[in-house]
């Protein structure tokens, strides 16, 4: 099974590779992106000019995890958290060729992010990067994927997705439901399982 032909079109029916992640504050981008109508995601955007069929394989890099300063959860559990969605993603990947921290001229990496702006204050809306903020709004969790080329880590693709918004412990006194942190991860997993199979040679 390859990620040949991939079509643009159909790019993330899911907003889900919780194979790993970014920071949101990182060089803003100076690339085009068209809007793509997904009745799965909440938005999604492909690169202007994005080809995906040389791309045969993953690359897996860590999530990323966003929350505002004043309420943040613990690095304890933002760690068992990106645990919960590694285990989600992978277990649902069998027979796709993933690396880890290997990128080459076909290898597409996957960076997942978790936005929980539930708290958010105009100043941290303001830290996201600029390209984000459509997708990350006040007062949701978002879960975004974005799709790379290993190599120039240029953009090809992002989508977010806010059907489901586990409860995470933070500094105001709420506990971390992790029952639907599982099921939060397998929600998101299986989106982006569904992407693959439809979207990519098998």
């Amino acid at each position: 099974m390859t990620l040949n032909n991939l079509r643009s079109t159909c790019l993330i029916g899911l907003a889900a590779a919780g194979l790993l992640l970014a920071a949101c504050s990182s060089t803003t981008t100076t690339q085009s992106f068209r809007k793509v109508q997904n009745p799965r995601v909440a938005a999604s955007q492909v690169a202007v000019g994005a080809d995906f069929g040389k791309y045969d394989r993953l690359n897996a890099v860590d999530m990323g995890i966003f929350f505002p300063s004043h309420v943040e959860t613990s690095p304890e559990d933002q760690a068992r958290i990106r645990q919960i969605f590694r285990d989600a993603f992978l277990s649902r990947l069998t027979g796709y060729d993933i690396v880890r921290n290997q990128p080459g001229p076909s290898t597409l990496t996957v960076q997942a992010t978790l936005i929980d702006f539930r708290n958010a204050t105009v100043d941290d809306v303001m830290s996201v990067r600029p390209e984000l903020r459509d997708m990350a709004r006040p007062g949701s969790l978002v879960f975004l994927m974005e799709l790379k080329d290993s190599r120039s880590e240029a953009v090809l693709a992002r989508a977010a997705d806010s059907a489901v918004a586990p409860a995470f412990a933070t500094s105001s006194g709420t506990q971390t439901d992790w029952p639907e942190v599982d099921a939060a991860a397998a929600h998101w997993a299986e989106l982006f399982r569904q992407f693959l199979d439809q979207n990519l040679n098998q």
